[in-house]
């Protein structure tokens, strides 16, 4: 399984996956699932990936091939899409073709294969957007009402989102929020897992402004980690009932 969370913020997105990846209990690897695509200020998009890895990964690979194709246009193309609502379109079209391919292969094993993706970026004079792509090719977007999007186990992450996170927050305050919805969401689940890929695009940027590898170990993630504990048990000691 996997974990992955986006925020969409007056000041910018805020982007971070894990990156585990298991296909039983002996059988876990390291995938990367974040993916950057883009030209130099004019676009930058960032794709999260979360499910079967068959289909995240042929889904990743038809839209490069896409971008490579000599007689690529804005209806096939996600660089030369002309807006982010088209990104999204162009982008749920292939996943949902690749899962139907891929599940056809498994027909006679009846089994099924899905995955769903968060897409996030901005095209130079437009929008910045965050959008979640289900496996059926639909999508829905962040809105100022609900500022983040979670594909894969996100459950525990989602209380301390809920309680911190509007439009207004600022990118360093965002980013402490991501960690520790990851944090929590590590201690709960192991299918979740280190590295995290921790991603900022600020607005009308363009271009991935901040892009970090956090390691298993890493001492600042450690002792955040710690510090958030420690704050937790001691707001709970104070709490009457």
């Amino acid at each position: 399984m996997t974990y992955c969370v986006g925020l969409k913020l007056s000041a910018g997105l805020v982007l971070l996956s894990d990156t585990r990846t298991n296909a039983g209990l002996d059988n876990i690897s390291c995938y990367r699932k974040m993916f950057f695509f883009g030209n130099p200020d004019e676009r930058v998009i960032t794709i999260m990936t979360a499910g079967s890895l068959s289909v995240t990964q042929t889904t990743i690979a038809r839209l490069e091939e896409a971008i490579e194709d000599e007689l690529a246009d804005e209806t096939t193309s996600i660089l030369k899409a002309p807006t982010m609502l088209r990104v999204a379109t162009i982008i749920g079209n292939t996943l949902s073709r690749t899962r139907r391919d891929i599940s056809d292969q498994f027909r006679d094993l009846k089994q099924q294969a899905s995955a769903s993706m968060i897409v996030g970026g901005q095209r130079r004079g437009g929008d910045m957007r965050l959008f979640l792509i289900y496996p059926e090719g639909n999508f829905i977007e962040a809105t100022e009402d609900t500022p983040f999007l979670q594909i894969g186990e996100h459950k525990y992450g989602k209380p301390i989102l809920d309680r911190v996170v509007t439009p207004a927050t600022s990118l360093a305050d965002a980013q402490k929020a991501v960690l520790l919805s990851m944090d929590s969401t590590l201690r709960s689940n192991l299918s979740v897992g280190m590295p995290l890929d921790l991603a900022v695009i600020e607005r009308d940027a363009c271009r991935v402004t901040t892009r970090r590898r956090i390691l298993d170990g890493d001492p600042d993630f450690a002792r955040m980690s710690a510090a958030w504990s420690a704050a937790l048990r001691d707001s709970f000691v104070k709490v009457t009932i």
